[in-house]
């Protein structure tokens, strides 16, 4: 599938530093490698419905991961989905009447507009859900002949033959110190798998599985449902987990660096995506886990179904900037909980006219402090407040000085607010 197009971005003077990032399955901040080499998994949209600041967050939270690793000279592999066939999609297309292959089109197309917008460096592969089928069938069919994964029956009007991964078979598989057990990833206990489980796309009740949290692997065909053809499987269409699972360990070194996502991921979508690499690999699916922090609105949560949901799209729509709208998501750490608030949004849009206003003041060497406490803050868990503290620090010192202005200094300025935060001056 295609991406969108990525700007330039600048080269700097210097090099970031070692670059620590709370990983969520150690429960701390961890020095990633320093090698030549990163790569990075970043769970994509269910086409649905336009970008709201939830994903806008997530996107822009692991961008700055990508620009500081390209600013430490490594080699980046950043590889993103997008689950273009699932439930909601289906469910949303005949309640609007269209087509849920028209319906994933134009969202796809609307969210890769909003992130050229917002300037997020697209990923090196762009990988659609139904484009990948041919790959996850064999690996289906390969953890039911290792018997960790089973067929259950129909009842209730449900037919024969889905498939589900057997999470305790999966957890005895391997006793390594790095293998997978059910809350290696997520931490939690039972009681509270169960209810994210049921909250977040689970069947816990489905008869006729092994055990309440056992993860879908493959549902076969249902009448009026989109199918492709499952080798032994039978027709029908792959589970969530399982489509990102196979899609990273197809596409980046196993285990790659670092999965990333929201936090609503952790569980079950993380978790048990962990399973499913560990079962077919016999190594862990990432080094680490980051997730970044959930968006409300003005202090409730955002979702669609209360209608408060703050849309990328409409925002650019009534002419609002995109660089200001970034920089209000990077007022924020990407692992906090935050609300959008106009008084918020406002705010960065006061800081955006003042950095620009100061660039005409820049004073003679001090481009190469900013630069360095910008990477100072980055390098500290992706510290973005700190470093956008940093730039109106600068903006205020440079407007308050009365000695002459640095071209040099200048164009400094504009390269690292651009390579490092990416947001264009």
């Amino acid at each position: 599938m295609k991406s969108w197009t990525s700007r330039p971005v600048p080269g700097l003077p210097g090099t970031m530093p070692s670059i620590r990032l709370f990983d969520t399955a150690a429960g701390r901040e961890i020095e990633l490698d320093e090698g030549a080499e990163a790569s990075m998994y970043v769970c994509g949209i269910t086409p649905y419905d336009a970008t709201h600041m939830g994903h806008a967050a997530s996107y822009v939270a692991f961008d700055l991961l990508n620009r500081a690793w390209r600013d430490a000279g490594k080699h980046v592999s950043y590889v993103q989905n997008v689950t273009d066939v699932d439930d909601p999609l289906l469910e949303r297309a005949t309640a609007t009447g269209v087509d849920w292959r028209d319906l994933a089109a134009s969202q796809i197309e609307l969210f890769q507009t909003d992130m050229e917008a917002l300037n997020v460096l697209a990923p090196d592969r762009y990988v659609g859900a139904v484009e990948s089928i041919e790959l996850i069938v064999p690996e289906v069919e390969r953890l039911l002949a290792m018997g960790l994964a089973y067929r259950v029956a129909g009842s209730g009007g449900e037919p024969d033959g889905d498939v589900y991964y057997d999470v305790e078979a999966a957890g005895k598989q391997s006793v390594a110190p790095d293998a997978w057990t059910l809350g290696s990833v997520s931490g939690l206990s039972e009681s509270e798998m169960l209810e994210l489980f049921a909250e977040r796309g689970g069947d816990p009740g489905r008869a006729g599985k092994h055990q309440a949290l056992d993860p879908l692997l493959w549902r076969v065909e249902r009448p009026g449902e989109p199918s492709w053809p499952g080798g032994s499987l039978g027709a029908g269409r792959p589970g969530w987990h399982i489509e990102c699972t196979v899609i990273a360990q197809r596409y980046l070194p196993a285990p790659f660096t670092v999965q990333g996502g929201g936090s609503d991921l952790i569980f079950p979508h993380h978790e048990m995506g962990a399973g499913h690499a560990h079962s077919l690999a016999g190594v862990p699916l990432a080094h680490h886990y980051a997730h970044a922090g959930m968006v409300g609105l003005d202090g409730e949560k955002m979702s669609k179904s209360k209608g408060n949901l703050v849309l990328v799209s409409k925002l650019r729509a009534a002419g609002e900037e995109p660089a200001a709208i970034r920089l209000a998501i990077l007022a924020h750490h990407y692992r906090s909980d935050w609300s959008w608030t106009e008084e918020g949004f406002a705010a960065a849009k006061r800081d955006l006219e003042g950095w620009r206003r100061a660039l005409d003041h820049a004073p003679h060497g001090s481009a190469a402090p900013l630069l360095a406490a910008m990477r100072a803050a980055l390098a500290e868990d992706l510290n973005a407040p700190a470093a956008v503290a940093a730039v109106s620090r600068w903006a205020r010192e440079a407007t308050d000085d009365a000695g002459p202005a640095s071209a040099a200094d200048r164009a400094l300025v504009v390269d690292a607010v651009d390579a490092l935060l990416g947001i264009r001056l």
